[in-house]
């Protein structure tokens, strides 16, 4: 994996030494992205400036240095990741009498777009990347990126320059750059965890949207760039919902299997060792079940496991491993080395992040990297196969409280909160010998909490949409802050599908996975310089699950009913049964504790009010409520506490150029 940078310049003709100093210092500030090798490349007539870092994987000769012209000399390419149907495109590249210098796909991709042009190589390619390339003939710069957005990609005008890179970092790196805080992306931040595409942390910058090519020109006017789609994930919805497969169980199961087998062998291919990461849980185990099946060697697994038992899954890794004979490594994390990854966590994500497993993530993709450069992960299979309790659990609380008056359901919440979580939890340990079953959950004053949240919905959308809201009134947190357009809130850009889990499901795939996981995902594993790649997001497999019926995939209350059959084949069904845990750390608790004095310093009112960016009273009353016990609010809390922190890393390498 890499780091992409660039420039394209449309002041008065810059030198080739000026354009080559700040393209350079782009480039190294994603050092980390690509540690093996790095690259620049102008034309300085045009303006453009190309940088590259290398992290790599296939063909690590010199044939495969990036920035990188093709054989006939019209395109320049900078390029951020794998095409894992490279054999099938070289054969017919091949065959139209292509010839090649080396073997990577950066070539390969080159290739394909000199003789087929963009958008047919686009369609073709199975794969993730961002990337972009420059055409001198037709003086177009094109960036690209995967149709689910595993590989980022911002870009904006400074002036007349425009700008793109892999991570915020390598803009910042411009000299001209002036970082200003987006207080629409900030209210759309705290309402959700994270900055969503489109937008940034910074005013004129933009995420560009999975699935979309944006094109800029130093020969046309000023506008406002439009990326357009060459895949669409509402047609996808759309069409596979309008066909559903009509198989047996069986014949899914078995469809199912040997596609997942198909996008794991592509996955496993690299000139550098590939291991996986095995939480226990039902996706990643299944991939690194066909992992094995698929390798003559062991199969190398890590995982971590926590002190607080409360939040430990190592064992269950441990034992899908041992099961599945892989060579395993597990790692206990103390609460001290959880939290000395806090003060990198600013300069990782580069921008307001805080979904909390981040730091769990960051911790197993540094051990993976003590021995592999690639590791698979399990990620996309609960977007796809129905796995969030929440596409089980909306419609069951609505079917038996959206009868009555809202005022009633409204009450029923307050009641609920008069006691806290922690309340809750010591109840229901209490009766735990004389609950059945059902009713015996991991951390109920949690669950507890989050129903007293919904419970005043006005449907089953809403009910969606206040479960997808760390903060539900934002506007009262952000300071002079509006909420602008977002797919949550556009009702009018969702695709019309009459089921409202499906609904529920589109969402999470085009907001929650390419906004929240695959962010968190790309930051951890590329600050420790490991390539994760993500079979669940082969977009051959996302268009087979749009067609599974509903029923295949949330059955009797339990979500990924045909991938857990798929993954029954392999691993007994007692090892993976239980209740659906996540990568949680007690950052609640830890607030209280060991992190409050970093908390209170980050949190004071008089500092608050200096900044202008939050409401003082209102973060006031967040932490009284929680250090005093009355509710978890660490959601929220952490929500605020990543913001201050970045801000606090920001303001030190920026003060000149931040501004309230």
């Amino acid at each position: 994996m890499c780091g992409v940078t660039g420039i394209l310049d449309r002041r008065a003709e810059q030198t080739e030494d000026a354009l080559l100093g700040v393209v350079g210092r782009m480039t190294e500030s994603l050092s980390h992205r690509g540690p093996d090798d790095h690259g620049t490349w102008v034309d300085a007539a045009c303006g453009v400036a190309l940088g590259h870092r290398r992290l790599s994987v296939i063909d690590v000769s010199e044939a495969g240095r990036q920035p990188m012209v093709s054989a006939r000399g019209r395109y320049v390419l900078t390029y951020n990741g794998e095409i894992y149907n490279a054999a099938d495109l070289h054969r017919g590249l091949s065959a139209l009498g292509c010839r090649f210098r080396g073997h990577s796909d950066t070539e390969l991709l080159l290739t394909a777009i000199e003789h087929w042009g963009l958008e047919r190589t686009l369609h073709a390619v199975n794969g993730m990347f961002a990337f972009a390339v420059w055409d001198r003939e037709r003086r177009r710069l094109h960036l690209a990126r995967d149709r689910l957005g595993e590989k980022p990609m911002y870009y904006g005008w400074v002036g007349k320059t425009f700008l793109f890179a892999s991570e915020l970092k390598a803009l910042r790196a411009h000299p001209h750059f002036r970082p200003e805080i987006d207080r629409g992306a900030l209210a759309l931040y705290f309402r959700h965890n994270c900055v969503p595409a489109p937008y940034s942390i910074y005013a004129m910058v933009s995420k560009l949207h999975p699935g979309t090519v944006v094109t800029v020109s130093p020969d046309e006017p000023l506008v406002d760039l439009v990326p357009v789609p060459y895949w669409s994930p509402a047609e996808t919805a759309k069409a596979g919902t309008a066909q559903p497969l009509d198989g047996s169980p069986l014949e899914l199961t078995d469809q199912l299997e040997a596609l997942l087998r198909d996008a794991v062998r592509l996955r496993m291919h690299a000139d550098v060792p590939v291991g996986a990461f095995l939480s226990g849980g039902i996706d990643s185990a299944t991939v690194v079940a066909l992992m094995q099946a698929t390798s003559e060697r062991r199969i190398k697994t890590y995982t971590i496991g926590f002190e607080d038992k409360s939040y430990d899954e190592s064992a269950h890794a441990a034992a899908v491993a041992a099961h599945l004979g892989t060579e395993h490594t597990a790692l206990s994390v103390t609460p001290s080395d959880a939290m000395d990854v806090i003060p990198r966590l600013p300069h990782l994500y580069d921008e307001p992040f805080s979904d909390s497993s981040q730091i769990p993530t960051f911790l197993v993709s540094q051990l993976a990297r003590r021995e592999v450069t690639v590791s698979l992960s399990g990620d996309g299979g609960d977007e796809l196969f129905g796995g969030y309790n929440r596409y089980s659990w909306c419609p069951s609380i609505w079917r038996r409280v959206g009868w009555m008056p809202a005022i009633v359901r409204s009450g029923m919440a307050a009641a609920l909160r008069l006691a806290s979580p922690d309340t809750w939890d010591r109840v229901f340990q209490r009766m735990a010998p004389m609950l059945p079953q059902r009713l015996q959950v991991r951390y109920p004053g949690m669950k507890i909490e989050k129903l007293a949240g919904v419970l005043p919905s006005e449907g089953l959308e809403d009910m969606y949409r206040r479960l997808c809201s760390h903060n539900a009134d934002p506007l009262g947190l952000v300071v002079g802050g509006h909420e602008p357009p977002s797919l949550h809130a556009d009702r009018g850009s969702w695709p019309d599908l009459a089921d409202p889990v499906a609904r529920m499901m589109f969402l999470d795939l085009v907001t929650y996975l390419p906004d929240d996981i695959l962010v968190k995902l790309d930051r951890a594993s590329m600050g420790v310089s490991l390539e994760a790649r993500v079979p669940m997001l082969d977009h051959r497999l996302v268009e087979f699950a749009w067609r599974v019926p509903m029923g295949y995939k949330v059955r009797d209350g339990q979500g990924k009913w045909l991938l857990r059959e798929v993954l029954y084949r392999h691993v007994p069904r007692e090892l993976i049964d239980r209740p659906k845990a996540g990568f949680g750390l007690p950052i609640g608790d830890w607030l209280r504790g060991p992190l409050r004095d970093w908390a209170e310093e980050l949190l004071d009112p008089q500092r608050l009010r200096l900044e202008g960016f939050l409401n003082p009273t209102v973060v006031r009353s967040l932490w009284s409520g929680h250090v005093g016990g009355r509710r978890n609010l660490s959601d929220q809390l952490w929500d605020v506490l990543m913001f201050q922190s970045w801000l606090e890393s920001s303001s030190r390498s920026f003060a000149p150029v931040i501004s309230p």
